[in-house]
């Protein structure tokens, strides 16, 4: 059969002589019509309605691929973000009383209507962003249904699985454009199911699928304000998270964006969840598939044009097949089809913007520049449209700005390494955590090096693999908190017994808060009476033995470095002791003290990990009179007060040791054909400051579960009432407990823990003190994304068991990470 008369096009003989590419183009025109149906013009859907106030300047949302306009949208003011909440406020009274299973029906029937215009979605969305449409066909929109679907069920099952929680409110999410639809449904769909409203802001560049999904969430029949969509601006979208009635704010986005919210909302008593950016490794060793594994390289970064949070923009490369790999890794990129994000055939699409194209080319031609070998296979480019060819870049080393820092495009860096410890080293050697993927037949070793990376998602032998029942999110400066699975739904509740706390702590000044060493001057010897210690001895008095109180850390008592020390009063106003005057240098000392134990003390048998924690129990009430006396001559609380103290601190002790090992993780039920498995790790080394209230009792409280769960801590304990904390470093020595694990410093409160949290080398901060002391933890926190957990000056009662022990403390001592394992050796995947 001959080329068809009169065109060039070939004939099909030709065709399937050649196996040339055809483009399998996409039918936009339902796409078109929806967008026809609103004239082309879009504005916030709040209340379940749209709303076009006057006076609103627009911006005008294009198609990457084309530079077609597709429609224009509104840039909101205060005065939308205002509606928006109000309504979702008076939305959540009656959303958050409904019975679960009334919920559950609103989710389940926001499934089926998605289902119903899945096509329509996968569409608009390619158009809107620039991606391939078999990616938002296959991947993202079934992920959105399979959240809709999995979270009805949590909706159902929150009064029996989460009894102890209560819905926040009103929740502020806010999403970025690579994913615009699959994330926002990340956000909605556990807050939903917990009894929250949401107001979203989509991002400036990706809002139509956003507004779509309003309004399909509204034919579903989902009571109207409950989710709530307005569009604006970077700046809009801080309004909306500043603004004093929301109560949650969840972002996914730049790291950089991350930190302006931290800061925007510290010391507000909002709960924050922020999922930033990632440089990934993928470490494929010499034991791999290798042609599995260029499979996998491709998918890792060149999907979505490599914006991903997650992409594999580093590859690691074992040294005896790494010539081979990148041989390998060039003949495939050579195949692949950059071209219209509604072709079916193609592989990658447009990027999202013209300011991200420059960005990439910058990055890239950077490296060139200091000597690097570039790769990109060539091949036809569209002639409109933003697109950039995958890339390949070696010959760079561990400083280079390629490797250190995240591009968001189809760039893909390689080095190669000799040994597992090394592979480990360079996976870890940066400051994002968001994800890895590690390539090899042996079992045993990924097991291993799994448990080494530090990122919230590893996945064995496959990349980019999600599902609504695993949570992902990251550490480090990947951020914090969990999108998916029940460790997802933790982030929008709070404990039964607790209210919205809302601080009023003023400005804080953060450059000298807490700044000045030894403000408060202890007394001068010969200007205040000390009561000398006598003991009796047959008929007469001698001096007793003088008790030096010392920090500690690294397990033996150290002097401060500053040599100063501060009284200590009892009730009557009598000077009972002196302590350590703890500075700066010492938090530096107790934190390298604790970062030697952690890994030792992480790896340690939880068994091997109780019986520690229940030997200070039994070493605590050999002291018990002792302890309770001092306590009753420090505090004035009556000697009965003061033993009930010491006799629940002893109890906490074996509520704790009795979660050692019971907290590890569990087998999540996703759709991948093999095991992904819930780790729950350690968070690393955790500052910790007490409270005055209940000195002995909240200084248990608060360290034990941090250890017990495998983490090191600094501990700072009641500034006024240090004293039964000093005299628990003798039940640690006399309990096996390794020298680094608790390391105590004296001080002043608010000096040590600005310290501490400014430690670019803590992982978390607890501080149970003061609302300004709070507000400049959680703003400070913000320079590393450390996780915090602040009081805003509240009281606990923390005899109470609800407010003193529980899932609350289990939550901050651990983060999550998912190790994905597919099968398929045997049956077929």
């Amino acid at each position: 059969m001959a080329a068809c008369p009169g065109t060039d096009k070939p004939s099909v003989r030709e065709i399937f002589s050649s196996l040339q590419y055809g483009p399998a183009p996409e039918d936009a025109s339902v796409a078109q019509a929806w967008l026809d149906a609103h004239e082309r013009s879009l504005g916030h859907f709040i209340g379940g309605k749209w709303v076009k106030p006057d006076g609103r300047q627009t911006y005008a949302t294009k198609n990457p691929a084309t530079g077609e306009v597709l429609a224009t949208t509104i840039q909101g003011s205060e005065e939308d973000v205002e509606l928006a909440v109000s309504t979702a406020r008076k939305a959540f009274e009656s959303w958050s009383k409904l019975p679960c299973h009334v919920r559950a029906r609103y989710l389940y029937s926001i499934a089926r209507t998605v289902q119903k215009h899945q096509r329509l979605l996968s569409v608009l969305e390619s158009m809107d962003n620039g991606k391939p449409i078999r990616e938002s066909r296959d991947c993202d929109v079934p992920l959105v249904v399979r959240h809709f679907y999995h979270h009805a069920g949590w909706a159902q099952l929150r009064d029996t699985e989460m009894t102890n929680w209560k819905p926040l409110g009103v929740v502020a999410a806010i999403v970025p454009w690579n994913f615009p639809l699959m994330l926002l449904t990340w956000k909605i769909c556990p807050a939903l199911a917990m009894g929250n409203t949401v107001v979203l802001k989509p991002a400036t560049y990706t809002r139509l699928t956003a507004l779509l999904l309003a309004e399909i969430c509204a034919e579903a029949g989902l009571p109207p304000g409950v989710f709530n969509v307005v569009t604006g601006n970077g700046a809009f979208g801080e309004k909306l998270a500043v603004h004093p009635d929301v109560d949650k704010v969840a972002f996914t986005g730049s790291t950089e964006v991350g930190r302006v919210l931290r800061k925007a909302t510290a010391g507000t008593g909002k709960k924050l969840s922020l999922e930033l950016g990632g440089k990934s490794p993928i470490i494929v060793f010499d034991t791999a598939d290798l042609d599995s594994a260029v499979e996998g390289i491709v998918d890792a970064i060149w999907f979505n044009q490599g914006q991903v949070c997650s992409a594999g923009s580093r590859l690691l490369m074992q040294e005896s097949i790494a010539k081979d790999l990148i041989h390998r890794l060039k003949q495939r990129m050579s195949h692949l089809r950059v071209g219209d994000s509604l072709d079916k055939c193609v592989d990658m699409g447009a990027l999202v913007d013209e300011s991200q194209k420059k960005t990439i080319t910058e990055f890239v031609e950077e490296a060139r520049s200091e000597g690097a070998q570039v790769f990109q296979a060539p091949g036809p480019l569209p002639k409109k449209g933003l697109y950039y060819l995958p890339t390949l870049i070696t010959g760079v080393d561990t400083t280079s700005r390629c490797v250190r820092e995240e591009i968001f495009g189809p760039v893909l860096v390689a080095m190669s390494f000799r040994t597992a410890k090394e592979a480990i080293s360079l996976g870890n050697n940066t400051s994002y955590g968001l994800a890895a993927s590690l390539w090899t037949e042996n079992l045993p070793l990924a097991l291993e090096v799994a448990m080494s990376i530090k990122a919230g998602t590893v996945w064995v032998n496959g990349h980019n693999m999600f599902d609504a029942a695993a949570g992902f999110g990251g550490y480090k400066e990947s951020g914090f908190g969990r999108d998916g699975g029940k460790e997802g739904l933790y982030e929008y509740v709070r404990p039964c017994w607790e209210s919205r706390a809302k601080p009023n702590p003023g400005d804080v000044n953060y450059k000298t808060f807490a700044a000045t060493y030894g403000a408060d001057v202890p007394p001068i010897p010969g200007q205040k009476d000390v009561g000398a210690s006598v003991i009796q001895v047959h008929d007469s008095q001698i001096p007793s033995v003088d008790r030096t109180y010392k920090l500690y850390y690294g397990g033996a008592q150290k002097r401060p470095d500053g040599m100063y020390s501060r009284p200590i009063f009892g009730s009557e106003g009598a000077v009972l002791a002196y302590v350590a005057d703890g500075n700066r240098k010492d938090v530096r000392n107790a934190v390298e003290g604790a970062h030697k134990a952690a890994p030792g003390w992480g790896k340690r048998a939880a068994h091997n990990r109780a019986q520690i924690v229940y030997y200070m129990a039994e070493n605590l009430e050999l002291r018990r009179e002792e302890v309770a006396q001092r306590l009753s001559h420090l505090t004035g609380e009556p000697k009965e007060k003061a033993l009930q103290e010491v006799d629940l601190s002893i109890q906490r002790l074996f509520y704790w040791g009795a979660y050692c090992d019971k907290y590890g993780g569990t087998v999540q039920e996703t759709l991948l054909y093999g095991a992904t498995v819930l780790i729950r790790e350690p968070v690393g080394v955790i500052g910790i400051a007490c409270p005055d209230e209940s000195p002995l009792l909240s200084f248990v409280s608060l360290f034990a579960p941090a250890i017990v769960r495998g983490n090191a801590v600094v501990i700072v304990p009641s500034e006024k009432f240090p004293l039964p904390a000093l005299d628990f470093y003798q039940v640690f020595d006399t309990s096996d407990l390794p020298g680094g694990v608790v390391n105590i410093l004296t001080g002043g409160r608010d000096h040590l823990s600005k310290y501490l949290v400014e430690h670019q080398d803590v992982q978390a901060m607890w501080y149970f003190g003061s609302d300004r002391g709070s507000k400049f933890m959680e703003w400070s926190s913000a320079e590393n994304c450390k996780r915090t957990w602040v009081n805003y000056g509240l009281a606990r009662d923390w005899e109470n068991p609800r407010e003193g022990e529980g899932e609350e403390f289990l939550y901050h001592a651990t983060q999550c990470k998912n190790i994905w394992m597919p099968m398929g050796e045997i049956f077929a995947n």
